[in-house]
């Protein structure tokens, strides 16, 4: 295989080069089920990963983000047989820890972390990890393990083993958000920001797009709360899972087979795909008609937003890890990006007058 070509890169926490691009592997997992739930990719085929993570290492993207629950352990282990058969050093591996607990009481018992982490190291088939996230917020009841769980991130800091940590959120545990009264449930922002407090992770792993509104006065957004701990950020869903680049046609909405996470989304109903299609249409007016220029425009929104932060897009096809790395280039004019944020702040509008739940308890677009 040949070489990466040699693209500018961002230099992030723990001194980590990084293309702005990165690969989220949520999808490589395939179909799944986790806690009673669909959480995994239908569409996924294992030849068209492999080929797609080859492409992505072609075009220079380094950064490859996993989790040991996506697919139990199939993302995992997909990567690694592809990075046994490049440098080590030429490859960022992030995985994640908290939503896969096995046969333990709770999946931050130290010695279910360990357990979890030598069997991801295996799985990627590497000896150390860049970054390690907690993925979820459920330390336990009165948070009995998180001084623990630190505490164990932290000595596999000592030991070498993981350059940095991270959080992902904030995020609510994937029950709550079908368990638990929309009335009754905590305030996830004020959760997050406690635990940063706590954790103190070089890494925020956030959901982020143009479609995201802005934070309530008086707090800061995900990029505010990461300046304030140091921390540099991994932007995920920028292209909403497909769903900002016009994809989808309410016409002929997708058809997802068991195990995907998409069959409980109210984003891809074709009452949802319709509001969409409207709502892209003055991107489409401006900047081109073509699923590409509109990758492009979603893509620099997140890119723009900061330089401490790279952005994560996920595949399921090699074509659009093509496109997706070569889609970055030319930056939005300050005009262009108040432009994309209007169009899509009204399309936002329309989703939730139309009682779609796209932005929030369903998790579209952040």
């Amino acid at each position: 295989m040949s070489a990466p070509i040699s693209l500018a890169r961002r230099t992030l926490a723990g001194g980590l080069s990084v293309h702005p691009i990165g690969i989220g592997a949520w999808a490589l997992g395939g179909s799944d089920h986790n806690l009673g739930l669909p959480m995994g990719w239908s569409t996924a085929e294992d030849a068209a990963s492999r080929r797609g993570l080859e492409r992505a290492y072609e075009l220079g993207a380094n950064l490859i983000d996993t989790a040991d629950v996506y697919g139990h352990g199939h993302s995992e282990r997909i990567i690694g047989d592809f990075t046994a058969t490049v440098p080590r050093d030429t490859v960022v591996l992030s995985s994640k820890v908290g939503y896969h607990r096995g046969t333990a009481r709770h999946a931050y018992l130290p010695s279910a972390m360990r357990r979890q982490f030598e069997t991801t190291l295996e799985n990627l088939r590497t000896d150390r990890l860049d970054i390690y996230f907690f993925h979820n917020a459920d330390f336990g009841p009165d948070d009995r393990y998180l001084e623990a769980a630190v505490a164990q991130m932290r000595d596999f800091q000592r030991q070498g083993l993981v350059t940095a940590v991270g959080m992902r959120g904030p995020h609510r545990y994937a029950t709550e958000r079908v368990t638990v009264a929309k009335e009754q449930r905590g305030d996830k922002y004020a959760r997050f920001a406690h635990l940063a407090e706590q954790i103190r992770p070089d890494y925020l792993a956030a959901r982020y797009n143009a479609l995201t509104p802005p934070p309530a006065a008086g707090r800061p957004d995900i990029f505010g709360l990461a300046a304030s701990l140091g921390a540099s950020v991994l932007i995920n869903k920028a292209l909403a899972q497909g769903l900002l680049t016009g994809k989808y046609d309410p016409d002929r909405p997708p058809v997802f087979a068991p195990g995907d996470h998409r069959l409980r989304k109210a984003w891809f109903t074709p009452a949802s795909l319709k509001i969409i299609q409207d709502g892209l249409a003055p991107l489409r007016e401006r900047f081109g008609d073509t699923s590409a220029v509109l990758t492009r425009v979603a893509l620099q929104y997140c890119l723009q937003r900061a330089d401490n932060a790279a952005v994560l897009v996920g595949f399921t096809r090699s074509e659009q890890v093509t496109e997706n790395l070569t889609a970055i280039g030319t930056p939005l004019t300050a005009d262009e990006l108040v432009f994309v944020r209007d169009t899509l702040g009204r399309l936002q509008q329309n989703l939730d007058a139309a009682g779609e739940v796209f932005l929030d308890e369903k998790g579209a677009g952040r």
